[in-house]
C-alpha cells in the first residue's frame, strides 16, 4: 500500500510539473510572439506565480518520492536508469533556476513597459531568447526521464 501511495503522489506531481511547465511555456511563448505589451505582461506575471505555487513544490516532491520509490521497489541507486534520471533531473534544475530569474526580469520589464505605455526594451528580447534556449534544452530531458521511469532500461547510453 505504501508503494502505491508514493507512486500515486509521484505520478500526480510529475503531471503537475509537466503540465504547468508546458502550459506556462506555451502561453508565455505565444504572448511574446504576439508582442502586445499588456499580453506580454500578463504571461510572465502568471508564469512566475505558477512556478512558485505548482512547479517548485512538484520539483521537490518528484525528488523525494522518486528516491523513496527506488527504495521501496528494491532498485539500486547505481542502476543505469536511476543514475541517468538523477543526472537529467539535476541538469533540468540547472536550466530551470536561471529561467526563474529570467522570468522575474521579463515580468519586471513587461510591467514597466505596460505602466509606461512604452515598447519592451531590447533586454527583454535577449532574455526571451535565453528563456527559449534553456527551455528547449530542458524539455527533451523531461521526456527522457518519463521514458526512464516507464521502461527502466538495464542500460541507457
Amino acid at each position: 500500500m505504501e508503494y502505491l501511495l508514493v507512486k500515486w503522489v509521484h505520478i500526480i506531481s510529475s503531471t503537475i510539473l509537466f503540465g504547468t511547465g508546458i502550459g506556462s511555456a506555451f502561453y508565455m511563448f505565444m504572448a511574446n510572439r504576439h508582442g502586445q505589451v499588456s499580453d506580454v505582461y500578463f504571461a510572465p506575471r502568471h508564469v512566475v506565480f505558477a512556478d512558485w505555487v505548482f512547479t517548485s513544490p512538484a520539483v521537490v516532491i518528484q525528488l523525494v518520492t522518486g528516491l523513496w520509490l527506488v527504495e521501496l521497489a528494491g532498485y539500486e541507486y547505481s542502476d543505469s536508469w536511476v543514475v541517468w534520471a538523477l543526472i537529467l533531473y539535476f541538469f533540468i534544475g540547472i536550466c530551470w533556476l536561471p529561467v526563474v530569474w529570467i522570468q522575474l526580469k521579463m515580468r519586471d520589464y513587461a510591467r514597466d513597459a505596460n505602466q509606461g505605455n512604452t515598447c519592451l526594451p531590447k533586454a527583454y528580447w535577449k532574455l526571451d531568447k535565453w528563456w527559449i534556449i534553456l527551455g528547449s534544452i530542458a524539455f527533451p530531458a523531461v521526456v527522457i526521464i518519463f521514458y526512464l521511469m516507464v521502461f527502466k532500461p538495464d542500460q541507457f547510453l
